[in-house]
């Protein structure tokens, strides 16, 4: 379920508490977990809304929409094809009841300094990230985010000669090991990202 940096963050301020969706059937489970810009959200109940017109501004305001008018808008059937990230898609309208569940696991990992095994087991993972017909990328881009900290990502794209989306899920695949930070412009290497790379180079790989 798409839940947006602005939506995720009134989340965990308590201030939203639930999200309606157009969909067929729940795409969520109850007591699931999804990791958002602002930490992990927790489903808490998932139930359909039998008469959405029956909906109130304090429900809207609830799910961080503005008003009433713009929620029935976003829930209004259509004649699009469904969307599995959208709310638009299917013919019934579900309630979500929401609440924040704790920070990103992945801001202690990029913290933590690996011991030896740890290192080993990394460097396992980064192979098989590697292991594709393009051939190696997962040390190329971590050397180029250690010296070029905060720098446009299409400036790495660029330099690379590859697409700029392509990459960005590779980044993601490198942040979801700890080994980098996200900043609104650009990346920088985790100080676990920076001991891996230290390590290589001790090692002579």
């Amino acid at each position: 379920m798409l839940i947006s940096k602005p939506v995720a963050e009134a989340i965990r301020a308590g201030t939203v508490t639930q999200a309606f969706r157009r969909w067929d059937a729940p795409r969520v489970k109850v007591g699931g977990l999804q990791l958002t810009p602002a930490g992990l959200v927790r489903f808490e109940a998932v139930s359909q809304v039998r008469d959405p017109s029956r909906l109130t501004e304090r429900d809207a305001l609830r799910a961080g929409v503005k008003d009433l008018a713009t929620l029935q808008k976003f829930l209004a059937p259509t004649t699009r094809k469904p969307s599995a990230r959208g709310g638009r898609g299917g013919d019934k309208v579900y309630r979500i009841r929401l609440s924040w569940a704790g920070e990103d696991p992945r801001i202690a990992l990029r913290d933590s300094l690996p011991d030896e095994e740890t290192l080993k087991d990394l460097r396992i993972r980064l192979d098989r990230l590697d292991a594709r017909p393009a051939g190696p990328w997962t040390c190329e881009i971590l050397e180029w985010i250690r010296d070029n900290p905060r720098v446009v990502s299409k400036e790495l794209a660029a330099l690379r000669g590859v697409e700029l989306l392509p990459m960005k899920a590779d980044i993601r695949k490198l942040k979801a090991l700890g080994l980098t930070i996200s900043h609104d412009v650009g990346y920088e290497l985790s100080p676990r990202g920076a001991a891996y790379l230290g390590w290589l180079a001790r090692e002579g790989n």
